[in-house]
């Protein structure tokens, strides 16, 4: 909201001269230091002239003097003023010397951290006149809130331009000066608190003056009155609208203060913290205002008053789900941002948890000024930029988290990152991705001793190995915010779980619920007796063995419903048919659209990004009542419910490991809603002692898989060690490997080879690739010889490409220069997509040879130069016995092709999924991998000379696959959370940039875009601002180091 002064003056004008005046609009910090300070023609210096008028040699309303349409006025005036200056002997040059003393009070606003909040009247006396009196009224609120001098974002040149003014008001202090002119000056410097004072337009200048005081306030006798009501109409001009009220101002004073006092806390390891554990209270207020908490649980307080964490140690903790791990990782990601002013790394399994946290924390960086930045998918700049004053927030998967980490090492800026937070730490555990997330941390540990690492798990055992590898202490606590009750469920019987008895069982009651002999039939497990006993007036999720069977669970229940439950938040149901309806572009699943009036719908990868979204939407909001979902929702987003039923103890054919047991009925209990969490596991009579096993045996043991997972294991671990110049001599490769996990437990996982000879198997492995240089002597392995990395192992360590494919990509790359297709994309294509795919496709013949035939000539060309003869399609579709010997891996992987074709062509899942007969789900992870994959394969060819003409192909090409839609959408799907259908909803709305949407107000954007909630609305707003602000700075720090003077310039020493 605009400051009242400012408004009404803009009140006074008409329409079409508001619009001149703002159009030319510039910020401070381009205007030209020329123009601000002019010598005088007597050489006594420069006259005092508005700081944020920019009088230059183009003047922004020209010859134009009118007020309102009046032109007299100013000219009477200004007959008045000649006259009157005529008939008086005034001292000017007083004036001409107190504005560098504004300058140097804005040039040291940096350094003062907080401001008297009585100093709300500025005095300004001279020798004779008495005092001339500013007050100042309060504004209104304004919207945005600074966290930041202002100087802080202005580019060298302008500050140079302030350092400058500052001498010569030094220079002229040093001359001597009458008594009251000396108090006009040191109360002007020291008075002037407020970061705007230099830049709020004639706010602060163009007071209204107090005619009794003589009117001689020698402040403004340096120009004429014409000259300052043209310069506040071009203060007016240039002023942002938004301005801040004194109150906005006093809050961010105490911001400052108490960020400065937490900081000296911190340094100090001081138990006696700031206000909110070290940070400022304004934090506290947002937790409460966003996320809705008062107080924390006291597990909560003691972790973050650990001593350990007082010390920067490393720290693991482990808590059930639900328990609030999360909130205590935000708090120390907060501490390090604002206090320790270090970049913060947190690294999260899932691209689709990733884009919920930056949604989540987008809002606090907005307020507390720092940056998220997105590392998921094909998003991430490698290395990231190094920011001149705010700090980073890097949230990224574990992939993107490895990899950024390698371009911090690389560039030598790792003791740039001052925490690293680990969530579901048993990931370690996780096959390949467990892998890199080993490698990862590991790298941290060996080339940063500043960089503190937290780490936390609501499953883990074996943490004395854990503690081991990461030098950690750690803390653990049984607490959940609600009371859990496990349950089994044999035939109808329900007995609860109890470790005290025998068996580990006790009976608890019957079903009470009356079945017919058909019902019996659809329903033998009794699903319907347990959901209706909570639905719909409590939530219930019900974790199936597979997508099918989630599908049909659903089906079945709400075909025995009664018709009472459609009545329940009827009109709800039907706007997230109709949403979903939109999403599928007139097509809804005939599954959902049966269900969703019951309350009942499924939850699987079978579905899109966008119903997802939505489905989880409606059931946080109450509407739907039910989900049948698949073991990974338990691993995802944040769904609790009052009941939790597993359909059976198995996902997939696997039987049921107790870590995925545990995620699972974690979800049990919803904070602040329910008073206990039910979970109810539905057991066969032959299933009963594993069973029995499962609920009372011990969570799993983390091992290290950097041995099972060889080409994403160690042999890329001893790749990126060389090619960083980690270790580049065995006897140190084995010192880095002894700092592993894998080194911690090779007692346990290397009995038949040593550590030692299993890392010269790597060496030379990788030297047969072509991808080392150096020799391994057998005899001596701890010589000193030197490896070093060739240009192709540069580019697969930079790319993260898998060592298992690398030989054959430089194949298809070196294949494909010698005869790229580039009439369509469909050759690029092939090239981006991704060879660990293939084995899961199953190729439709009919279809493979329907989309074949309808190839152009040239893109026929494409087939045979990858190795794929149409006689063999033909053939294949047609059911004849192939003698011909092709590659399967290639035919199947140019099936895949064909599907990410018609996906670019279309751009709509649903249709190509029904083309291709396959999942909308799997069409859209296809999608995303290629998306991910030809970001790695442009990292890769960035290094290698020779794939030149591949760069700017598949940089284009990687943004048409990130988002597959229409060209004017990509800027609306740049912030984090917003799909395609929100998208298209938000740009029909007119909201066509991320300008439209940072600037947008939530109550507006509730009312104008249907399905979307004021939480949400807030929450995209603040991702727009977050992602502008990053797109700002990144220009700035361009802009910065182009104006950069070289420290080596010839002939300068």
């Amino acid at each position: 909201m605009a400051e009242p002064r400012l408004a009404v003056r803009r009140k006074s004008r008409s329409s079409s001269e508001r619009k001149r005046s703002r159009a030319p609009a510039q910020p401070v910090a381009a205007s030209s230091p020329v123009a601000r300070k002019r010598p005088s023609s007597d050489g006594e210096g420069a006259p005092a002239e508005a700081l944020c008028s920019n009088d230059s040699e183009e003047d922004m309303f020209g010859d134009y003097d009118s007020f309102y349409g009046n032109d007299s006025l100013i000219a009477q005036v200004d007959d008045v003023e000649h006259k009157y200056l005529q008939d008086e002997n005034m001292d000017v040059k007083a004036a001409g010397e107190v504005v560098p003393g504004n300058l140097q009070s804005g040039v040291h606003q940096k350094e003062q951290d907080n401001f008297s909040a009585s100093q709300n009247v500025v005095v300004l006396k001279s020798d004779k006149e008495g005092a001339c009196q500013m007050q100042d009224s309060d504004p209104a609120d304004g919207n945005q809130k600074l966290t930041e001098s202002i100087l802080d974002d202005l580019p060298s040149s302008q500050l140079l331009y302030f350092e400058k003014m500052d001498e010569l008001s030094s220079a002229s202090r040093t001359s001597p000066l009458p008594k009251g002119r000396d108090e006009h000056v040191d109360s002007f410097s020291d008075k002037i608190r407020d970061p705007l004072s230099f830049c709020a337009g004639a706010e602060h200048r163009n007071r209204p003056i107090d005619s009794s005081s003589h009117s001689k306030c020698v402040l403004f006798k340096s120009e004429s009155l014409k000259d300052h009501l043209k310069s506040a109409m071009t203060g007016n001009a240039r002023a942002q609208t938004l301005q801040v009220s004194k109150t906005k101002q006093l809050q961010e004073a105490v911001l400052s203060e108490e960020i400065f006092v937490a900081r000296k806390a911190i340094e100090s390891s001081s138990l006696d913290i700031g206000p909110f554990y070290g940070l400022p209270s304004k934090v506290k207020d947002l937790f409460r205002q966003l996320r809705g908490i008062e107080t924390l649980y006291e597990w909560q307080h003691d972790c973050l008053m650990l001593e350990s964490l007082q010390q920067r140690k490393n720290l693991i903790y482990s808590l059930p789900t639900g328990g609030g791990k999360t909130l205590v990782a935000e708090i120390i990601i907060l501490q390090e941002l604002l206090c320790r002013q270090k970049d913060v790394l947190m690294i999260l399994p899932y691209v689709a948890i990733v884009q919920e946290k930056v949604r989540g924390l987008s809002s606090f960086g907005i307020e507390l000024g720092f940056l998220v930045e997105e590392y998921a998918g094909s998003k991430g700049r490698f290395p990231p930029i190094k920011r001149r004053v705010k700090k980073s927030l890097y949230i990224a998967t574990i992939e993107k988290g490895h990899a950024l980490v390698n371009s911090l090492i690389e560039t030598e800026r790792i003791d740039d990152l001052g925490l690293v937070v680990v969530d579901e730490l048993h990931m370690l555990g996780a096959g390949s991705r467990g892998a890199v997330l080993e490698i990862t941390l590991a790298k941290i540990l060996y080339t940063s001793k500043k960089t503190q690492i937290i780490g936390m798990s609501a499953t883990l055992n074996n943490v004395g190995d854990l503690q081991k590898f990461l030098q950690a202490e750690y803390y653990t606590n049984n607490f959940r915010p609600v009371k859990l009750k496990e349950y089994i469920k044999i035939r109808d019987t329900i007995y609860a779980v109890d470790s005290k008895t025998e068996n580990g069982f006790t009976f608890s009651h019957l079903l009470n619920f009356k079945y017919s002999s058909n019902l019996e039939k659809a329903d033998p497990d009794h699903i319907i007796a347990l959901v209706t006993e909570v639905i719909p007036k409590y939530s219930c999720l019900i974790f199936c063995p597979t997508k099918k069977n989630c599908e049909n669970v659903a089906s079945m229940v709400c075909k025995y419903l009664k018709k009472e439950f459609r009545a329940h938040k009827e009109k709800e149901k039907q706007d997230l048919i109709k949403n979903l309806k939109s999403i599928g572009n007139g097509t809804v699943c005939p599954v959902l659209k049966q269900t969703i009036p019951f309350g009942i719908a499924y939850h699987h990868s079978g579905l899109t990004n966008d119903e997802r979204r939505s489905i989880e939407e409606a059931y946080s909001a109450g509407v739907l009542c039910l989900l049948a979902c698949t073991a990974t929702l338990a691993a995802g987003v944040n769904l609790p419910a009052r009941r939790v039923i597993l359909r059976a103890p198995y996902v997939g054919n696997d039987f049921l490991k107790k870590s995925q047991y545990k995620q699972m009925i974690g979800r049990a209990g919803r904070a602040g809603i329910d008073s206990a969490g039910e979970s109810i596991l539905i057991v066969q009579e032959k299933d009963k002692h594993l069973v029995q096993d499962l609920v009372h045996s011990p969570l799993e043991n983390c091992y290290s898989n950097l041995l099972l997972e060889l080409t994403k294991g160690i042999q890329s671990l001893l790749l990126s060690l060389v090619g960083l110049k980690i270790a580049v001599t065995c006897e140190e490769v084995d010192n880095f490997v002894c700092c592993t996990l894998l080194g911690v437990q090779q007692q346990l996982l290397s009995k038949e080879k040593s550590l030692s000879e299993i890392i010269q198997d790597g060496l030379e492995n990788l030297i047969e690739k072509g991808l080392l240089k150096g020799r391994i002597s057998e005899k001596d392995h701890n010589s000193k010889s030197t490896l070093t990395i060739t240009p192709l192992g540069k580019a697969v360590y930079k790319g993260s490409i898998d060592l298992a494919y690398c030989n054959i990509l430089y194949r298809d790359l070196k294949k494909g220069l010698q005869g790229l297709v580039l009439e369509s994309n469909l050759h690029l294509l092939y090239l981006s997509t991704p060879y660990d795919m293939t084995s899961t496709c199953s190729p439709d013949w009919m279809i493979y040879l329907r989309q074949f035939n309808q190839l152009s000539a040239a893109e026929q060309k494409v087939a045979d130069i990858v190795g794929v003869p149409e006689s063999f399609i033909t053939k294949k579709a047609s059911g004849q016995a192939v003698r011909k010997n092709v590659d399967n891996a290639v035919v199947n992987r140019f099936y895949l092709t064909f599907v990410l074709y018609s996906l670019l062509k279309e751009t709509n899942v649903w249709s190509v999924s029904e083309k291709f007969n396959l999942s909308r789900g799997y069409v859209q992870n296809l999608l995303s991998s290629a998306a991910s994959f030809a970001s790695c394969l442009l990292h890769f060819c960035e290094e290698l000379e020779e794939f030149w003409v591949y760069k700017a192909l598949l940089t284009e090409l990687t943004k048409q696959l990130t988002y597959c839609v229409k060209t004017e959408l990509i800027p609306l799907m740049e912030v984090a959370g917003v799909l395609e259908a929100r998208a298209k909803q938000l740009y029909n709305a007119g909201y066509k940039t991320l300008a439209h949407l940072a600037n947008a107000n939530p109550e507006t954007l509730v009312r104008m875009i249907e399905h979307l909630s004021r939480r949400q609305a807030k929450q995209i707003i603040s991702s727009a601002k977050m992602l502008l602000s990053e797109k700002a700075e990144a220009l700035q720090e361009e802009v910065e180091e182009l104006l950069k003077v070289p420290t080596d310039i010839p002939g300068t020493h």
